[in-house]
């Protein structure tokens, strides 16, 4: 079976910045790859592609064997009416450094919320599957709290709920711990071990290389848009080949 996801040539500029300048990468099924790099590099330029929050330039996109944002017409592609873009989106999951919850919901209206609007699933079956993600996430007990009721780490865990509610086929996370304080942000990296060894494609931007060493199976470290190295988190992070991966990593710890 083809890579969950599959990038080609991907490229992204604003204005004269060049963000992105040609990534190609896969991503197996079932695949932890973590995106490292220094602030600027594109990583999250990267991910907001991927899910169709940014417009590449240039360069192709698909996910389950799927052109993302366009249909091909023989050897043209063609972009997809909003209806279709959004169908797509929902397959692909995706958690922020900011939480972005509803504050004026319960924690299991926000998490219930993307079934129901988007994937219209019937209330009844939305809650059920909502009640079994909370406990999964350890917040069975927070389902009528609010957001201003809970701590970050905690408001981060129902994020992943709210994503995890799609039924997503890639979950995507963008530095998700970075928001947190550092006593809250070992919660939110269970719940993702806990993913990832449950089968989970997934990318992470991230600057915890604790985590990047255990779960992922690869790491790639880009800069100035481009992917400098990739390799297994033994290989990049103990034995780099590359000399701005031995600058980045010693400024990092």
């Amino acid at each position: 079976m083809a890579a969950m996801v599959q990038i080609r040539r991907l490229k992204k500029s604003f204005g004269p910045l060049t963000v992105l300048d040609g990534i190609d990468f896969d991503v197996e099924r079932g695949e932890v790859v973590c995106l490292l790099g220094p602030s600027g590099s594109g990583k999250s330029t990267l991910l907001r592609c991927i899910n169709l929050l940014e417009r590449a330039d240039a360069g192709v996109i698909a996910v389950d064997g799927e052109v993302i944002g366009y249909r091909p017409r023989g050897k043209v592609l063609q972009e997809l009416p909003s209806r279709d873009i959004a169908r797509q989106r929902s397959h692909i999951g995706m958690v922020f450094q900011r939480f972005n919850l509803f504050p004026h919901r319960t924690i299991l209206e926000n998490v219930i919320e993307g079934a129901r609007v988007v994937k219209k699933e019937p209330r009844d079956a939305a809650l059920r599957y909502a009640h079994e993600l909370l406990a999964r996430v350890g917040l069975a007990g927070k389902a009528d709290a609010y957001p201003n009721q809970l701590s970050g780490g905690q408001q981060q865990r129902v994020a992943i709920a709210r994503a995890l509610a799609m039924r997503p086929k890639l979950m995507l996370f963008d530095e998700p711990t970075s928001a947190l304080d550092p006593e809250l942000v070992g919660e939110v990296l269970a719940v993702m071990k806990d993913l990832a060894r449950n089968g989970m494609t997934m990318i992470v931007v991230t600057h915890e290389m604790g985590f990047a060493r255990e779960v992922a199976d690869r790491v790639i470290f880009m800069d100035g848009g481009v992917i400098v190295e990739q390799g297994t988190p033994h290989e990049v992070l103990d034995h780099p080949s590359a000399d701005r991966t031995r600058s980045f990593l010693a400024r990092v710890g």
